[in-house]
């Protein structure tokens, strides 16, 4: 058989096998993973209608919140609907090209997330920290800059990855194993030199995890000193308390995104489905808690919340 035959550089589409070993359970899978997206949708479009509208919202902290809640929407809507026609319709395959956008959303996206998150870290800090600063230090227009410097980071750094795999081969071998596709997944299966890829990916998720984990935890331990310091324990406590969201997020963020990308590079013990289901987590349970978690313990959000659902009952009464 000719080389031509058995290599083809750019496959017309991949194939996305679902959780492999677990194919039974894929439909009932699908049930609370289709619930945890409307609660998404409904949670984070809630966030945008309540905080948007509202000048009293347009506060740094608040504006943070749009901004995860527009990166959630968009990475559950590009990779949530395509795994559940898998598991619903057996739809596996995936455009080579779309899945090419879809990878690179998905990272960018994820990448976008990290800033904003460590942007709100930097936001608790000045408020802590420096109180009487905080509206100089943190202007609207500052927040602007920053949603910026989050796009054009998150897409500078992943935009070469479309590029690099597009020069890769693959040896008659399309069949991703993944519910999604994922960067590693799709140059796993290639049959030829994937170094550049991998160092590639390695280095991008240096310059993301580990530069945020470092900054992140600088700006936490300042905010901590800073409250040890408040003599009255009623102060030390709602600083604390504004701060607990904050560390909740960032848990549920990076502790799958941790866990997909050592996998992927030093787990091969760890079974393939446990590893699939880490990565759809990492993709729909932080997209779900971010409304959720703010929604609850933000005092403004909440009264806001309870005024709308008074006017709805209002209004019900002429209908």
């Amino acid at each position: 058989m000719s080389t031509q035959n058995e290599t083809f550089y750019q496959p017309e589409r991949f194939i996305l096998i679902g959780i492999p070993g677990l194919e039974v359970a894929e439909f009932w899978i699908s049930i609370p993973m289709c619930l945890m997206y409307v609660l998404t949708i409904l949670g984070n479009s809630a966030m945008l209608l309540i905080i948007l509208p509202q000048e009293t919202f347009h506060k740094p902290m608040y504006l943070f919140l749009c901004m995860l809640s527009i990166i959630d929407l968009v990475a559950t809507t590009a990779t949530i609907p395509k795994i559940l026609s898998i598991f619903w319709f057996d739809d596996k395959e995936i455009d080579f090209n779309a899945c090419l956008v879809q990878l690179f959303l998905i990272h960018a996206l994820s990448m976008m997330e990290s800033t904003v998150i460590l942007s709100m870290a930097f936001d608790r800090y000045v408020a802590i920290c420096y109180p009487l600063r905080y509206t100089s230090i943190l202007p609207n227009s500052m927040i602007a800059k920053i949603g910026v410097a989050a796009i054009t980071r998150g897409s500078v750094l992943m935009a070469p990855a479309p590029f690099l795999i597009r020069r890769l081969s693959y040896c008659r071998n399309n069949v991703i194993s993944n519910t999604y596709c994922e960067h590693m997944a799709v140059v796993k299966i290639a049959c030829t030199d994937t170094t550049i890829n991998q160092v590639y990916g390695l280095i991008v998720a240096l310059l993301v995890i580990a530069v945020d984990a470092i900054f992140i935890s600088m700006s936490y331990l300042a905010i901590f000193i800073a409250v040890l310091r408040l003599s009255s324990k009623e102060a030390r406590e709602k600083a604390l308390s504004t701060c607990a969201p904050h560390v909740c997020i960032l848990i549920i963020s990076n502790v799958p995104a941790l866990f997909s990308f050592f996998v992927h590079r030093f787990g091969h013990s760890i079974p393939l489905h446990i590893h699939i289901i880490v990565a759809n987590v990492y993709i729909l349970v932080p997209s779900m808690c971010n409304p959720l978690i703010y929604g609850a313990r933000t005092k403004e959000i909440r009264k806001r919340i309870i005024v709308i659902f008074k006017n709805l009952n209002f209004l019900k009464q002429f209908i």
